[in-house]
């Protein structure tokens, strides 16, 4: 540990003489990144210089232990035993510390959901799942707000984006992405017959305007009359706005608000989000290999969950959770899933970290 050390301590060292530059106090951006660094790094260090305290006290007594002396080497013994278990305890929670932030960590979402397999019944599911989330967000004291959707005529979804924002807001929803599958008798069944429909949902951090560069030239925006919900207001202007990004093929329609101008300025919010998602994507793919413990790939073609309303249990399948209180989880409850999905995640990045 006295090499990992040293290197901190040198990193530390770099990092407080760049804060110290009054070039870097012109520089926001600059300055927000290192002083997140500094957080994650000088933990590191205090725990790494504590931990070799306590191995130089360790040899201290283990050579008093070998002495002439009856009573002070008995006494060495006794304090070893102490000094061990603390050595232990410090080395785990190093370990803890030396796992790499994820940047993502801290950011809002743009949230996607849409109706896979089972037609209107997966449109109504989509719904059931937006109110479980919007009841978890109000739990967890953040901020909704819907940007574009698609509804039925039952009250169900097609497609709904939404954003949430608050406090650690990725950090918990982070492995919501994936197939959502759902077991139960559908509405607009009148046989009794359990089906089975499944419902995608996207979990994009949402990106600032200074971390992607949306060039004019790769946008083709096209403005429309807007459909569905809202009477005759949004079908007698031309509101709606469709983004293509001609170098991925991306395309967002956003139709919701109530002017030209808002709609193409939440369609570029989730475009950028998008863009954001696809590089990230992309990096986590080049480290595939040493992140093949992790909770899930993010794959949004993975089932993660299957939602069983006859037995009212749901079943995270990345983590092997069974739970029989699926009317709970349904109220917003979702602790339940999420704390264990955090503690699997946490667990699985330490294997790596040292």
């Amino acid at each position: 540990m006295t090499e990992k050390l040293d290197t901190f301590k040198s990193q530390l060292s770099e990092i407080d003489a760049k804060i110290a530059d009054p070039a870097t106090m012109r520089d926001m951006n600059a300055y927000k990144s290192l002083m997140r660094e500094r957080s994650h790094i000088e933990p590191i260090v205090t725990a790494l210089e504590h931990l070799k305290r306590l191995e130089d006290s360790l040899a201290e007594n283990e050579e008093l232990s070998r002495g002439s002396d009856t009573e002070i080497a008995q006494m060495a013994r006794e304090e070893i035993t102490a000094l061990r278990s603390e050595i232990e305890a410090t080395e785990s929670e190093c370990k803890k510390l030396l796992v790499p932030p994820d940047p993502l960590l801290g950011k809002d979402i743009i949230m996607e959901i849409r109706a896979g397999t089972g037609g209107e019944e997966a449109a109504l599911f989509a719904a059931d799942l937006f109110r479980m989330y919007s009841y978890y967000a109000e739990s967890m004291h953040w901020k909704i707000e819907v940007i574009s959707s698609n509804d039925t005529e039952l009250g169900g979804y097609k497609e709904l984006v939404f954003s949430i924002s608050g406090k650690d807001v990725y950090g918990n929803l982070r492995w919501e992405s994936g197939v959502h599958r759902v077991q139960r008798v559908p509405q607009t069944e009148s046989g009794g017959r359990i089906h089975t429909s499944a419902v995608t949902v996207a979990v994009l951090p949402e990106a600032e305007e200074t971390e992607v560069e949306l060039r004019e030239e790769d946008l083709r925006i096209d403005v429309m009359r807007a459909g569905g919900a809202g009477g005759q207001y949004v079908n007698m202007t031309e509101s709606a706005v469709r983004i293509t990004h001609i170098p991925t093929g991306l395309v967002v329609i956003c139709q919701n608000q109530r002017s030209q101008l808002q709609n193409r300025e939440e369609a570029m919010r989730v475009l950028r989000s998008r863009l954001y998602d696809l590089e990230n994507e992309k990096k986590i793919r080049e480290r595939a290999q040493e992140r093949k413990n992790q909770v899930g790939s993010g794959d949004r073609s993975e089932r993660i969950r299957t939602y069983n309303f006859p037995q009212n249990r749901v079943t995270d399948h990345r983590i092997g959770l069974t739970l029989y209180n699926l009317d709970l989880v349904m109220q917003g409850r979702l602790d339940m899933i999420i704390e264990p999905l955090k503690i699997a995640a946490g667990e699985a990045a330490l294997k790596g970290a040292v």
